[in-house]
């Protein structure tokens, strides 16, 4: 039996060899596809340069983009279980997006009552959101969802008398750059398929498995798909950040029956490009480099965060999971669909450069499993040479890992493929998202093969299980998360500003509106009000937004439990509501604007405590003070009298009628005492500042206006306690 255990080792030695021949032969080939996408890509980028030096081309400018007439676009984003991030992306997507003629629409299925309940609630605040909703019960699969939205779109245009030049596709976690539109604005109708750059959000050192996604898009992006479209001519969709023609989605809707999108594969984006290119139409990965700010922490995250300007393509921007298995079983689907339906449904068709493409699509199938199993041999390798180098096996072997002979030479290839691997890695991850992640990136290499082998893995015993039991491939919905803001630099939006992009108000209205402001010195928001423009609640709901407060509907029972906290005088000067929170049982300030640091500072001084502030409609401000000033006056104390900011005013009115100007109102009123003047519409006519009719014809109006507002109160005064209204 000694004697039977060299000659195992041995046998099982040469077998090791002959996998070690087969696996270096196999990731030699794959590298040498690698290495000719690598050449390719900097001949192309030589040449360009010098071609660019040589006829001085100028590149693209925003200024250009704002000067083409804007045309009507469609923004289809399915959903399926999203009602934790789509509020947020909807909301990030109208205060970002610098263009006006859009329209929004959300598939969502009848059976998942959460998502759809968010977005309609969106639905009210954006008059360009449109709900979609499948008439049957989900998930099936995102083609499916993405069918319905588009029989939507063209519903739409039908019954609005428009006519979509471009249709983008989103997910809803995707964070867009504020010139997207404009840029596809700019290359429709030319291009039927424009494909924009995807990017992983920056995530921290330690996220390995997410990091994975930064340095993946980072080279796909930035080389693959860029050397794929210049030798073939047809682009991937990556399924976000994707623009069809009116074109495009007409001609696949007319030899599908209104069915663009396959809903036989699960990789729908990557079959309409394959589609596309086979009816030869036009597609491109469109890069246009822009301006990003950021917030990034030098030194792995140790260093000082710091905020810079980074100059990347204009992208869109996700995160990725960040969990193993979340991250595999996602990129399973992919593989599913690229490799395995794929193949099924197109074969290998087109052109000897077509089909060199799918092969390379396809090989992972492969690759994916050659790789992993190299870690085995490698690791095998280093246990049988500390064995032999601590003497635990006696008998002798021939040297490890010899180089004599054609294994040999490839294996040094082989090295030397994978410093190039490493330093093509390196390069673009730095590119984008600095020196330490394109360090980073090296090790994640590793996780990313294993998560590739698990991921193929998958996809391989679930088309299996397809084919042998013909149960149907649904939508694997991977859960993701929405940026809170880390690491983005928010732009902040002027009010008015903020209401034309939710199509609130027409830039007319607001430049009107702007007009009088300046005149009448009144706030913009009760401009909007007293011109029937706009009605009270989208006014808060704007200025929580904008000040990134609470908006709230407060009742009695909110003020009472929290009376005496704040003194009623305080409370009227300063126009707050102390209210009790529900939730924590800590003091709220309610407000109708944002408060002044001054203001917080004496109601921190007040109560002693820094509470939290929401935002309410000022009508239930107002309610809420005449609440307080009849509580003091029923128990004997005396209170000032209540300011009422909502109710017109006799000066603005005359102001706004032109019957005098603001600066001979503010010089008249500088003396002007109620105690001794009395009624300052006599003051007024007493010093001949106007006439008298003027004075009649104002205290009219503002008869007129106060009615109306005693009934906008009837619809929104605070709610009753046991019905009894305030």
């Amino acid at each position: 039996m000694q004697l039977y255990w060299p000659f195992l080792f041995a046998d099982y030695y040469r077998l090791l060899e002959d996998f070690t021949a087969i696996v270096a032969v196999i990731i030699l080939l794959s590298c040498l596809d690698d290495l000719f996408i690598d050449a390719i890509f900097y001949a192309r980028a030589i040449k360009r340069r010098f071609a660019a030096r040589k006829h001085h081309y100028q590149p693209l400018q925003p200024e250009q983009l704002h000067n083409r007439p804007e045309q009507h676009m469609a923004i289809m984003v399915p959903a399926w279980l999203e009602h934790d991030v789509i509020a947020a992306m909807i909301e990030g997507m109208v205060r970002t997006l610098d263009y006006r003629n859009y329209t929004i629409f959300v598939g969502t299925y009848r059976n998942d009552r959460a998502t759809i309940d968010e977005v309609e609630r969106m639905r009210k605040r954006y008059r360009q959101l449109v709900r979609v909703e499948v008439p049957h019960d989900g998930p099936t699969c995102k083609a499916d969802c993405l069918n319905w939205v588009v029989q939507a779109i063209f519903a739409h245009e039908k019954t609005h008398g428009i006519t979509f030049a471009g249709t983008i596709l989103h997910d809803s976690e995707d964070v867009l750059h504020p010139l997207e539109l404009r840029f596809f604005n700019y290359l429709l109708p030319r291009i039927d398929l424009i494909q924009i750059p995807v990017n992983s959000l920056e995530r921290n050192w330690y996220e390995l498995v997410a990091g994975v996604y930064m340095d993946e898009f980072a080279e796909w992006h930035g080389k693959d798909i860029v050397v794929r479209e210049a030798l073939s001519g047809m682009v991937p969709s990556a399924g976000v950040g994707t623009c069809f023609s009116r074109k495009a989605l007409l001609t696949l809707s007319a030899e599908t029956d209104n069915q663009p999108f396959n809903t036989q594969t699960l990789t729908e984006d990557y079959d309409i490009g394959v589609r596309l290119a086979e009816h030869g139409m036009r597609s491109i990965l469109a890069r246009f480099t822009v301006d990003y700010k950021m917030r990034r922490k030098s030194w792995f995250g140790f260093g000082p965060e710091r905020e810079k300007t980074v100059r990347m393509p204009l992208c869109v921007q996700e995160y990725f999971p960040n969990r193993f298995r979340t991250s595999y079983r996602q990129k399973a689907r992919w593989s599913l669909g690229i490799c395995f339906q794929g193949w099924a449904y197109f074969g290998w068709y087109g052109s000897l450069v077509d089909r060199y493409f799918l092969l390379r699509d396809r090989k992972a199938i492969v690759t994916s499993f050659v790789t992993v199993f190299a870690y085995l041999l490698a690791l095998q390798y280093i246990v049988f040479h500390f064995a032999i180098s601590f003497g635990l096996f006696t008998t002798t072997y021939p040297p490890l890992l010899s180089v004599h002979g054609w294994v040999g030479v490839v294996l040094i290839l082989n090295a030397i493929a994978l410093v190039l691997r490493v330093a093509q890695r390196f390069y673009f991850t730095s590119r984008t998202f600095g020196w330490e992640h394109g360090l980073l990136s090296i090790p994640r290499m590793v996780v990313g093969n294993f998560v590739n082998f698990m991921a193929m893995a998958r996809a391989l015993k679930q088309y299996v299980t397809h084919l042998v039991t013909g149960k149907r491939l649904v939508w694997d919905k991977t859960m993701h998360d929405f940026p809170s803001g880390d690491g983005l630099v928010e732009r902040s939006a002027r009010l008015g500003d903020l209401l034309v992009t939710w199509q609130a108000i027409d830039d007319a209205q607001l430049d009107e509106a702007l007009a009088k402001q300046r005149q009448q010195r009144r706030p913009l928001g009760r401009i909007l009000i007293d011109e029937g423009w706009l009605q009270e609640e989208v006014i808060a709901e704007a200025v929580a937004f904008q000040a990134g407060y609470e908006m709230r509907v407060i009742c009695e029972d909110d003020v009472l439990n929290a009376r005496g906290r704040l003194s009623t005088d305080l409370c009227l000067r300063l126009r707050v509501l102390p209210v009790q929170d529900a939730g924590d049982g800590r003091l709220m300030m309610a407000t109708a604007v944002p408060l002044e640091p001054q203001a917080l500072a004496e109601i921190v001084a007040a109560c002693g405590e820094t509470p939290k502030v929401c935002i309410v409609r000022d009508s239930q401000i107002t309610a809420g003070l005449d609440l307080l000033c009849e509580r003091d006056v029923a128990e004997g104390r005396r209170v000032s009298p209540l300011p009422n900011d909502a109710l017109p005013r006799l000066g603005d009115i005359l102001v706004e009628r032109g019957d005098i100007s603001p600066e001979a109102l503010h010089l008249a009123l500088a003396d002007y005492s109620p105690q001794r003047d009395g009624l300052i519409g006599a003051y007024l006519a007493a010093r001949d500042v106007v006439f008298n009719q003027a004075i009649e014809d104002a205290l009219a109006e503002q008869r007129r206006r106060i009615e109306r507002l005693r009934g906008n109160r009837k619809l929104s005064p605070l709610q009753p306690v046991a019905g009894k209204a305030i």
